[in-house]
């Protein structure tokens, strides 16, 4: 069996205006409150006190959808994190752990996500304190988030049927070493159903040997619908966990007779409150009886841990992730803010002609042909005199 046998064809696809709805509803929702957050990040503030802000925020932006319909399921797909600096993902402190508070000039990765009736919408954004067209970010920060920006946006044009995943990988390694950086290691992108965030058929973010055994080459198909993560690294792209405890969680789907009081009354209000999406034990009526509870259901897999991991120290790591659906006019993405190339000074530049052609292509699907022509004939003239710059086949 394949990974495209493994979409499970009873559930509601994007063919279905309704769906296309609610996924743009979830959308909407996670783009602004991003935006709002991005926003609130200042220098002197607690990390802590921004994650239950955005959670905060998404609680109340999606309770004002479908305010008639009791029955339908909205809410937190993922919960904000925010990782600064080296750390990778998934940073999001308890109360009871200590915490981070944010400083001039760094590097502020923000992730989270929100869904409408099942259908998710995620998103993750960087950008660095304090920057400014005046003052421009530069040095080793300016190369990790324009490698991360542009390997995204390569993403971008190729997530779109007829292409196979491992297109992506392999783009994504090549923008990542123009700019003397690394992918993360370990990290992958999945595509999305209605209340699954980790479908069967991933995107590699690395090519390792380990990954590539694991993972299977598969074709993008239409009504689709992708989670594209694409985190970069100054450092050698391999994670770690530290001391920082991991807070966010989601059902694995298996079962397992818990022997703790605890455990059963935590792993019930979970399945309650959150169903099938990750949370935060933060977010739980009891911090103090939720990590307790907690550690029976990971030990007998109730539970997947979504671990806090880092780079080495000294490091930095960008990322973006944005949502992106099949439709048949091409691929079209739903999540993500804007980036200012203005603010980010890098010395280093891609040079590849094949991937300077494609990400000088429109995202719009009806803009790509001319669009394409004018690309090619622009590198063309960029690299007169070298070797010419492969033109690229449509699909």
């Amino acid at each position: 069996m394949t990974a495209d046998d493994l979409i499970n064809e009873e559930l509601p696809t994007i063919a279905e205006d309704l769906v296309v709805t609610k996924y743009k509803m979830a959308a909407e929702i996670v783009n602004r409150v991003l935006k709002e957050m991005v926003g609130e990040c200042k220098p002197g503030c607690s990390v802590r006190d921004l994650c239950i802000l955005g959670d905060k925020k998404l609680t109340e932006e999606t309770g004002k959808a479908y305010k008639k319909d009791k029955k339908l399921v909205k809410g937190i797909a993922f919960p904000t994190c925010i990782s600064v600096n080296n750390v990778i993902c998934h940073y999001s402190p308890l109360f009871s752990e200590p915490d981070t508070t944010l400083a001039d000039g760094d590097l502020v990765k923000i992730d989270m996500g929100a869904h409408i009736d099942g259908f998710i919408a995620v998103v993750a954004h960087t950008f660095v304190l304090g920057a400014s067209a005046d003052a421009p970010v530069t040095g080793r920060k300016a190369d990790v988030v324009m490698a991360a920006h542009l390997a995204s946006e390569a993403a971008l044009r190729l997530v779109k049927p007829g292409n196979e995943n491992t297109d992506v990988t392999e783009t994504t390694h090549k923008i990542s070493e123009a700019f003397d950086c690394k992918p993360c290691e370990g990290m992958v992108s999945h595509n999305l159903e209605q209340n699954i965030i980790d479908g069967e058929k991933t995107i590699n973010n690395c090519q390792t040997e380990a990954q590539s055994k694991d993972s299977e080459t598969h074709e993008f198909k239409l009504h689709e619908v992708y989670a594209v993560d694409v985190l970069v690294s100054t450092g050698d792209g391999k994670n770690q966990e530290r001391d920082a405890k991991t807070t966010v969680f989601k059902k694995t789907g298996l079962t397992y007779m818990l022997k703790m009081k605890t455990s059963r009354e935590f792993f019930s209000q979970v399945s309650k409150s959150y169903g099938p999406m990750p949370f935060n034990i933060r977010n739980c009526e009891e911090e103090k009886k939720a990590r307790m509870g907690v550690v029976e259901c990971v030990k007998h897999q109730v539970l997947q841990p979504f671990h806090v991991l880092y780079e080495k120290d000294g490091t930095f790591v960008a990322q973006f992730k944005f949502t992106v659906l099949m439709m048949p006019n091409g691929p079209m993405k739903i999540t993500g803010l804007p980036f200012d190339e203005s603010l980010y000074k890098s010395e280093k530049k891609v040079e590849d002609g094949e991937i300077v052609t494609l990400l000088k292509q429109s995202t719009n699907p009806r803009a790509n042909k001319k669009k394409k022509k004018a690309a090619e004939k622009a590198v063309a003239e960029e690299t007169k005199g070298e070797e010419a710059a492969p033109m690229l086949v449509e699909s």
